[in-house]
């Protein structure tokens, strides 16, 4: 226990962070007729997690290095089982996708936190040990996220998908509290509040105005007034960090055409290989009928050989240049995914299976690589910022992904059916078109035109971004740059978190 208790304790709380990205995803339809959300209401739980996530984990990671992160860490984890306590008792949309906002609060000061832990309480080969089996478990987590969904949606009800969350809180917390050591980066180091409110609500406002557009349209006066807002806030956001005494993000790291590359991939990455994925869901259960553990499992193609090739891919890719293996991942994630954009009104679930085992070989590339090519691309002195930035493009990538689907396929449906019939389908999820008198025939036909143009789009995105990691990320062997996309970047990274 004094030896691996810090290892488990760190790796419960990234497992429920991480699981609870994936683990609505089957259980949407049930939460739309439980809760009567519409596709919006939807779209928001899906990403209010992942911005408020996304928004805060670098302003919480600095915070942390002043207050302590062993604190910091068992705030987020309280915070996180209060806010998933409140979901599971949600009785409205808007209480739901607020609560899972709050969730977002919690796993941020839990992600933001977990390597610099890990770098306090490991050294050597110890250290070398634990991280293999963190990103293990952080690959895992995500991997089961819809299997674990679909059966407790189907077994006691979707509410249990956050109230798992409270006994694995329990003993997170208890095992924090007595295994971890506190530790601290420089405790003089000024919060950067102004940059972190400027990015929150330039994230938040972007998300809205894309999901408004999917109801009113692009030029609508919700949507444009949103992006306006947007604009604003990035604006600020610019000119704050490059006045900061100690910025969140230092901007000249982008003149680095390898860090601005990486971003780049690490943007698209979550929108290429599982931004379209919850629509995927909504199809297979509301259109196809299938259960949720069966749609669930229909999805696990993509996580299960994602889950094999990073596992051989860290022995066999060893001092592969950086540039290789995320441009490859990435445009083979994207092929997938325009793989999976062949659905027609008789279309079943193993027509999928092609371009979801495509886009899991591409992800199985670019997930274990994608930190260590950030931190190749800095200096040793910025590890701890180049960590904290990838992980954050990533989560806005997804937020932003779900965002922009959802709103594809709406206005790809409303072409196909009619804006009336489009917008009984974004309010009722599928039961509220057929209650509109939409034919069996027509509705299939409808949401896989929908689905495909979502897919085409996502697809399109992943390959446009390997394809920019390949022209901007240069260089030689990844060993040449600290680690690259292997273990031994992820431990330079460590090393630097602990430092900072």
């Amino acid at each position: 226990m004094r030896k691996w208790g810090p290892l488990t304790a760190v790796c419960l709380g990234t497992s429920m962070l991480l699981l609870d990205v994936t683990i609505v995803i089957v259980a949407l339809p049930d939460m739309a007729r439980a809760l009567g959300a519409s596709l919006a209401d939807l779209q928001w739980v899906i990403d209010g997690y992942a911005l408020a996530l996304a928004a805060l984990l670098l302003g919480i990671g600095a915070a942390a290095d002043r207050l302590g992160r062993r604190r910091v860490h068992l705030t987020g984890v309280v915070l996180f089982a209060a806010a998933s306590l409140a979901c599971g008792l949600a009785g409205s949309p808007a209480v739901l996708v607020a609560a899972r906002g709050v969730q977002g609060v919690g796993a941020a000061a839990m992600f933001a936190t977990t390597l610099p832990l890990l770098a306090a309480a490991y050294q050597g080969r110890d250290r070398s040990v634990a991280l293999g089996l963190w990103g293990a478990v952080s690959g895992g987590a995500a991997a089961v996220g819809p299997v674990v969904g679909g059966l407790l949606a189907e077994g006691p009800g979707w509410r249990w998908i956050f109230y798992v969350n409270l006994p694995v809180s329990v003993a997170a917390v208890w095992l924090t509290a007595r295994t971890l050591p506190e530790s601290h980066g420089e405790r003089g180091r000024r919060i950067d509040w102004a940059g972190t409110a400027a990015f929150a609500v330039f994230a938040a406002a972007a998300t809205y105005g894309v999901v408004g557009a999917g109801g009113g349209g692009w030029t609508s006066g919700r949507a444009l007034a949103a992006f306006s807002v947007a604009a604003l806030a990035l604006l600020c956001f610019v000119l704050v960090e490059r006045r900061a005494a100690h910025p969140l993000l230092e901007l000249s790291l982008f003149r680095t055409s390898a860090f601005t590359g990486v971003m780049a991939g690490a943007l698209a990455y979550n929108t290429a290989a599982f931004a379209v994925l919850p629509y995927t869901s909504i199809w297979l259960q509301t259109v196809l009928g299938l259960s949720p553990v069966r749609a669930g499992l229909a999805l696990l193609p993509l996580a299960a050989t994602a889950f094999v090739v990073s596992a051989a891919g860290g022995r066999l890719l060893h001092g592969v240049a950086p540039r290789w293996t995320l441009g490859t991942g990435l445009v083979l994630i994207g092929a997938g995914t325009l793989g999976t954009a062949v659905l027609g009104a008789g279309s079943s679930w193993p027509v999928l299976l092609p371009g979801l085992v495509v886009a899991g070989l591409g992800t199985g590339l670019v997930s274990p690589a994608l930190a260590g090519a950030a931190l190749a691309a800095v200096p040793p002195e910025r590890s701890g910022m180049a960590g904290g930035a990838v992980n954050t493009f990533r989560q806005l990538g997804y937020a932003l992904g779900v965002a922009v689907l959802g709103t594809v396929l709406t206005s790809r449906i409303g072409t196909t059916l009619g804006a009336e019939r489009a917008h009984a389908l974004a309010g009722g999820g599928g039961p509220g078109l057929r209650a509109a008198g939409v034919p069996e025939q027509a509705l299939r036909s409808a949401f896989a035109s929908g689905l495909n143009t979502a897919a085409t789009v996502a697809g399109a995105a992943g390959i446009v971004a390997g394809l920019l990691v390949l022209l901007l990320v240069k260089g030689g062997r990844a060993a040449d740059h600290g680690g690259g996309g292997t273990r031994a970047g992820l431990e330079k990274g460590l090393a630097s978190a602990n430092m900072r």
